[in-house]
């Protein structure tokens, strides 16, 4: 019986395995396709090996109007809604985590429903709201617009995140004279530095990555995010510069994966911090 046990459980490890390859292969496809097109100079719709290999896709792109500047204007409103959804989402989530609030539980749903609101709904109240306020064509008031939109679901991360803390560590500081805003700022935020940096990166990448509201609300293209710039790849007539579009899109991840490679080896270390509380 042991015998026939392990055999089933190496046969599914190897379908599980197997199912796991497949998924990984649908997903480098793409990526695949990127790095072929971006340095082919008649990049096809398909992936295959550059005829002539040329780095004349990438000199094309990296003008200050083409790439730089949309980089520059996405880092300024993205870095800005994380800043500001992190900083709302830790005030918010406090009083939350720490206190027995009468309409909490009604609060929580709330914010979980509106974290499932599709975006397109919410777009025409939203856009006649900025006509109004005047902040139409406006980088910060797209910054907090992108911010707003996140803000649910990072107030609910950073809720479980305090809810990880003992409370008696605050109490401690309370007796020592410290304030509730003192005891947050001294010992719970120290203590969830690696939770805020998973909130500060999603807020980061959703915003990054949303191209409906810049595209509405933002008319200059000068003040459009790197991506609504790459809807100018897209030409009339179906005509489309493949492999202009694949060395652009190298271009727009590579922030978002550089901010991922330096947050993570930086919350290394703040991991073992977090995890002192259990001592």
């Amino acid at each position: 019986m042991a015998g026939v046990t392990v055999a089933r459980r190496r046969s599914v490890s190897v379908v599980v395995h197997l199912v796991l390859a497949v998924v990984a292969l649908a997903f480098l496809a793409p990526l695949l396709w990127l790095l072929t097109a971006s340095f082919d100079a008649e990049a096809p719709l398909s992936a295959q090996l550059p005829s002539a290999f040329t780095l004349d896709n990438f000199s094309q792109v990296l003008t200050w109007e083409t790439s730089v500047r949309p980089l520059w204007n996405g880092l300024l409103m993205c870095g800005g809604a994380a800043l500001v959804s992190v900083v709302s989402a830790v005030l918010c989530a406090y009083p939350l985590s720490r206190y027995q609030l009468r309409f909490r539980r009604p609060f929580l749903y709330l914010v979980l429903f509106a974290s499932g609101l599709p975006m397109t709904a919410v777009m025409v109240p939203v856009y006649s709201m900025f006509v109004q306020v005047e902040l139409v064509d406006s980088m910060f008031g797209t910054t907090l617009f992108l911010a707003a939109t996140s803000l649910p679901i990072a107030i609910w991360m950073t809720k479980n995140f305090m809810d990880g803390v003992p409370i008696s560590l605050e109490e401690a500081a309370w007796v020592d004279g410290a304030s509730a805003m003192q005891a947050l700022r001294s010992v719970v935020l120290p203590l969830i530095v690696p939770g805020m940096g998973v909130v500060a990166i999603f807020t980061f990448i959703n915003a990054w990555g949303n191209f409906f509201v810049p595209f509405i609300l933002l008319l200059d293209p000068a003040k459009q995010p790197a991506s609504v710039g790459v809807f100018a790849f897209f030409g009339q007539g179906g005509l489309i510069a493949y492999g202009q579009l694949a060395a652009y899109s190298i271009l727009y991840t590579a922030p978002v994966i550089a901010l991922y490679l330096v947050v993570s080896r930086y919350l290394g270390g703040a991991f073992n911090l977090a995890g002192a509380i259990k001592n």
